[in-house]
């Protein structure tokens, strides 16, 4: 059974797999079909009317957050290059602090829809919106691309299509779901997708959890050990021979490699609290009381989730193997659903695949839904029209912009697909954490900050997150390339965090301090008693 796995392209039933998966889309469709009925304003379409308490919002924002790379990505990192993947979980569950701590209750009080509500409270509209709405258009487009050229590699493991056709349909067929979700249902809609997503996620990876655990004699030790053992006896180029337990499987040996992991670590942990499908969570509940809980609730569910990746990927490695694991179609990304394989037969894996395609578009629905509300708020409304513009006309601009969203999402994802796409989701993090972070700390704590400061952030930091990673070995210059044929790689790191978020914090400072102290000092008294007591957080952001 070992060998024919191993050189199998597929694991399990495709049939199972697509009835078990297709039976989550019908339910979940059902659901989004009936959250749908309130959904003509502005704030219902966008915010689901604020109506989601702290708890359902928590495992909303678990939903969004966890998205396909978190399951599959860090158990088989975990797998086959032990400690050292293990880090991916917990940067991205520190990130959450971060979140907590600096902007979620104050981000809630100040804006209305978007991210750009709260950076352009007290500084120019016009710009600071389109600086803001550019940014969350290129964070959530690579964030897209990354999940749907996912969605790609997953089929050649769960579905039995090999062909680069086959697996370009199934890439568009994934698109034209979260468009309809999207269209339909709103953010009302989308959150219950999320809910029911992160619901089942959470709950298969418990479950498989103890099921891994059962089979060692609940001895975590024992499963550890036996990871060790075999990782060790693995004759595949590529896997770590020194000891999985310490740290430098991966990230080791050289300067440059561990000032890579410092690099990556810090776009992880400053990228989740700029995120902006992330941010845009915390205006779907009522209050900023609601606010802070929900993060606690997704906090907790995400660092159990994370825990559970722990004991998943050490599982994998010791009952399925490195050789079998790289040797399969998904390479790394195969670890969970080989050992739901393993542990659960044909079931297990078809719910695992089920979860795992689930993952894809709840992810992918969250980030339409932010991407096309950016535009229809902050670009239409704001900057392109020159009349009012109504809640009924945003929300219809929101709708085409999601449409046309999802098509380019499914053209870039059918071109990217079998590529290296994890650079994709590293350049949304640097990208979140350069561009956006240091404009919303600096507008919510520093009061002298203003609009030349804010342009001069944002833009610095996104130009030189794009330029850095261009000319890195994330795209060029190394086997793992995007483009592994060509070497125009002169920037060392695959990460450019450790440049470009410092860079983006510096050129913050000084645009302000190189331009006239003009901002409102009344605008800037409101922002800041609003954004501590969530007074006035109801009303229309409009200065």
């Amino acid at each position: 059974m070992t060998t024919l796995l191993a050189q199998s392209e597929t694991i399990g039933n495709p049939i199972a797999n697509i009835g078990i998966f297709s039976l989550f889309v019908v339910i979940t469709m059902i659901v989004v079909i009936r959250a749908s009925k309130k959904n003509a304003t502005a704030d219902e379409f966008f915010t689901g009317g604020r109506g989601f308490s702290g708890p359902q919002n928590g495992i909303a924002i678990a939903g969004d957050y966890l998205s396909a790379a978190s399951f599959l990505g860090i158990a088989g990192a975990i797998a086959v290059y032990g400690y050292d993947g293990f880090l991916y979980s917990i940067g991205f569950l520190v990130a959450w602090l971060v979140a907590l701590l600096l902007v979620a209750e104050l981000l809630r009080n100040t804006g209305k829809f978007t991210m750009a509500d709260v950076l352009s409270f007290r500084l120019k509209q016009r710009p600071v919106r389109m600086a803001a709405a550019t940014s969350t258009l290129t964070v959530s487009l690579f964030y897209l691309l990354a999940q749907m050229a996912g969605a790609g590699g997953l089929v050649a493991l769960l579905l039995d299509i090999k062909s680069r056709s086959g697996q370009s349909v199934v890439i568009a067929v994934v698109g034209v779901l979260m468009i309809v979700y999207v269209l339909v249902g709103g953010m009302k809609g989308t959150t219950w997708v999320q809910i029911i997503k992160a619901v089942l996620l959470i709950f298969g990876a418990g479950v498989m959890t103890v099921m891994v655990l059962a089979k060692f004699g609940l001895n975590f030790s024992e499963i550890l050990g036996s990871a060790q053992s075999a990782i060790s006896g693995a004759t595949t180029e590529g896997v770590a021979k020194r000891d999985v337990l310490a740290p430098g499987a991966q990230y080791g040996g050289s300067l440059t490699s561990q000032i890579n992991f410092i690099s990556l670590a810090l776009a992880l942990v400053l990228g989740t609290a700029g995120l902006p499908h992330v941010l845009m969570r915390f205006y779907t509940v009522p209050t900023a009381k609601e606010a802070r809980r929900s993060v606690v609730w997704a906090i907790a569910l995400i660092g159990a989730f994370y825990l559970f990746t722990l004991v998943l990927g050490y599982g994998a490695a010791a009952l399925v193997g490195p050789d079998r694991i790289l040797s399969a179609a998904g390479g790394v990304n195969s670890a969970a659903p080989l050992l739901a394989f393993e542990l659960g037969g044909v079931i297990l894996l078809g719910v695992i695949s089920a979860v795992a395609f689930a993952t894809i578009l709840a992810v992918v629905a969250g980030l339409t839904i932010t991407a096309s509300a950016s535009f229809a708020h902050d670009i239409y409304a704001s900057v392109l029209k020159s009349h009012k513009v109504t809640e009924d006309e945003q929300v219809r601009v929101s709708r085409i912009t999601a449409v046309v969203l999802g098509v380019f999402a499914i053209g870039l994802g059918i071109l990217a697909n079998g590529q290296n796409v994890a650079f994709l989701v590293a350049l949304a993090f640097a990208v979140a954490a350069a561009a956006n972070l240091p404009t919303i700390i600096y507008s919510l704590y520093w009061k002298r900050f203003n609009t030349r400061g804010a342009l001069w952030s944002m833009y610095g930091g996104l130009i030189s997150t794009i330029v850095l990673i261009v000319f890195s070995p994330a795209v060029s210059g190394a086997k793992t390339s995007m483009i592994p044929g060509a070497d125009f790689a002169w920037f060392p790191l695959a990460n450019p965090g450790i440049v470009s978020i410092p860079l983006a914090f510096i050129l913050g400072i000084v645009g302000t301090l190189t331009s006239p102290d003009d901002e409102d000092p009344e605008v800037a008294a409101e922002m800041e008693v609003r954004s501590l007591t969530g007074i006035g957080a109801e009303k229309a952001v409009a200065h």
